[in-house]
């Protein structure tokens, strides 16, 4: 009985960390993040169904955070990200308020290999109303979402977040957490 147990234990910190040297492998480094206005910050939310993601700041950018995260197996193989309800419902925004409104209908994005659609939000928040840019990207049957918080416009938001999210290095991380398919 003693063997099995510490079979059993091997096997689960083996796991453990094999499972650690992954997530390490595909995280870039910060000499990979191309724009370095954006600084990695911690996942500020609580753990749900999904892993934890990414946070980054940009302080050049007026405050502005970025949270990303993968959702495998989320997304219709078929039909990708197909309309703004499906942005609403998977872009993560009920993490930071429950109390959001579209301002406008969302538009068809194309972030490297990834398509989806962007939508720009009004959140209300204790600290006064923000904007918030959700992103909903597929590759093939998997998601990959964002969400750009700050208190400029949409436009310049949705803009700032974009070109972060087209950097080599979260690319790259994003690609690995599907798995790299």
């Amino acid at each position: 009985m003693q063997r099995v147990l510490a079979i059993l234990i091997a096997s689960l910190a083996f796991g453990a960390l094999s499972g650690v040297a992954a997530y390490q492998k595909v995280r870039p480094s910060a000499a990979e993040i191309v724009d370095a206005r954006w600084q990695e910050i911690s996942w500020p939310f609580p753990r749900d169904g999904w892993p934890a993601g990414r946070a980054f700041r940009c302080a050049d950018c007026g405050g502005v955070e970025l949270y990303v995260r993968p959702k495998i197996g989320f997304c219709n193989c078929d039909t990708g990200v197909a309309d703004d309800e499906e942005v609403d419902r998977v872009a993560d925004l009920d993490l930071i308020s429950p109390r959001f409104v579209a301002l406008a209908p969302g538009r068809p994005v194309w972030l490297a290999d990834m398509a989806g659609r962007a939508r720009a939000y009004d959140l209300s928040m204790q600290d006064g109303s923000h904007t918030a840019v959700g992103f909903a990207l597929s590759h093939r049957c998997d998601l990959v979402v964002a969400v750009a918080l700050g208190r400029s416009g949409a436009g310049g938001l949705q803009l700032e977040a974009q070109r972060f999210l087209e950097s080599q290095g979260l690319h790259r991380w994003m690609l690995g957490t599907l798995g790299g398919r």
